[in-house]
């Protein structure tokens, strides 16, 4: 089957609740389409306010917070994401890796540590996991704070001759304020997440509390399912195929050989088809029909779920302004419309007022410019913040 651009834009923008907002209320579908990503932090929220219906940061919260039917972890990538609570071994256990799958790309920098200290990854790793057991009657509040706790909580299961190395000052940068032990805590706080050992709780001021998936539910875990695994590629497929294997991984974060073992079990409910000239793959009961993206204009925030697609081209062909949307740090949000990026915009808060900066690639007509003026309106009311500023200028 051959497939067209247009055709797989309309499937994603479906795929992810874009084509129009769900109805009031339904934050789960939402954040279930593939996970949330909240890294900047606030990241998640901007993405619900672009899908569902009369959403406020009120609503957000106490999904979060008070009913727990979100729940935020780090998971795909090593990223914080937010997403269903029922849904946990969905989007955590299948991230485990079996033996002979790892590193992950967010702990293959814990060598200089292992070598430092001569010790391998798989002693450590358990270690730091039964550490992590302390979460189970403890909160934590900072990133900081947690490393530094559980490096703590791991020295008496290490052999005593290691312990003035574990002590000494990270080689990673800040060695004033973390050990080598604090620094492998922070490499393989990811690993302990996939199997439920920390999650994020609520935020303090600026800063995170951590808590174990345990403790903040109340209950026990249920045992992770091949059926969870497969669910996990499922949402990928529905959200950012058709696909390859390749593509999985990277969305993951995991190696070639993990990402090939989760799709092989996916094969018999995929068929292929070729899109741009490439062959790939999409789920058999998904199938990508043609489809108006519809005219949408949105304001999608920094790292928005259907900007985490691996074949950028398709909704951004330029690959010279591909690089002012996704950048190594500092991602800005993009303006989008009918699936695909006008331009990119930013934002800042002055003496508690927020100023907006549009930059598109093509001098908008009056109805647009006035439709972003009328966008940054909503986004600031949101934000419980007054807007004064909406600038809007093209690239140069």
């Amino acid at each position: 089957m051959m497939l067209t651009s247009q055709a797989v834009r309309h499937h994603r923008l479906r795929a992810h609740h874009l084509l129009e907002r769900l109805p009031a209320g339904a934050l789960e579908e939402a954040a279930g389409a593939c996970g949330m990503q909240n890294s900047p932090p606030g990241a998640w929220e901007t993405a619900m306010f672009n899908r569902v219906t009369d959403c406020s940061r009120e609503q957000l919260e106490e999904a979060l917070y008070q009913n727990k039917t979100l729940l935020q972890a780090w998971s795909y990538r090593g990223a914080p994401v937010v997403f269903p609570t029922k849904e946990r071994n969905v989007f955590l256990a299948p991230l485990a890796a079996r033996n002979g799958e790892e590193p992950w790309i967010y702990t293959k920098g814990v060598g200089l540590a292992l070598d430092y200290l001569g010790m391998t990854f798989d002693q450590l790793l358990p270690m730091v996991e039964k550490a992590a057991g302390y979460l189970d009657e403890n909160t934590v509040v900072s990133k900081e704070e947690l490393d530094r706790v559980l490096a703590q909580q791991a020295e008496p299961l290490l052999p005593r001759e290691k312990l003035p190395l574990w002590r000494a000052p990270s080689m990673y940068g800040s060695p004033d304020r973390q050990t080598v032990g604090g620094a492998v805590v922070s490499f393989l706080l990811r690993p302990c997440a996939f199997r439920s050992l920390v999650v994020f709780g609520r935020r303090e001021n600026d800063s995170p509390q951590f808590t174990s998936c345990r403790a903040w539910l109340g209950h026990s875990l249920a045992q992770p399912t091949e059926e969870e695994e497969r669910e996990l590629v499922r949402k990928f497929l529905r959200c950012y195929g058709p696909a390859v294997p390749r593509e999985l991984g990277d969305w993951l974060g995991c190696t070639p050989a993990q990402a090939k073992r989760l799709w092989a079990g996916m094969e018999e409910e995929l068929e292929p088809v070729t899109l741009e000239g490439k062959k790939c793959w999409m789920l058999s009961a998904d199938p990508v029909e043609d489809g108006d993206e519809g005219r949408r204009l949105m304001l999608l925030g920094p790292h928005d779920p259907y900007l985490d697609l691996r074949d950028r081209s398709l909704i951004l062909e330029d690959p010279r302004l591909q690089r002012l949307v996704w950048k190594t740090v500092g991602n800005p949000g993009a303006v989008l419309e009918g699936g695909v990026i006008k331009g990119f915009w930013r934002s800042a808060v002055k003496k508690g007022k927020l100023e907006l900066k549009l930059t598109l690639w093509q001098q908008p007509d009056r109805a647009m410019a006035q439709r972003l003026a009328e966008l940054g309106e909503e986004w600031a009311c949101f934000r419980r913040l007054m807007l004064t500023k909406c600038q809007i200028e093209t690239l140069p």
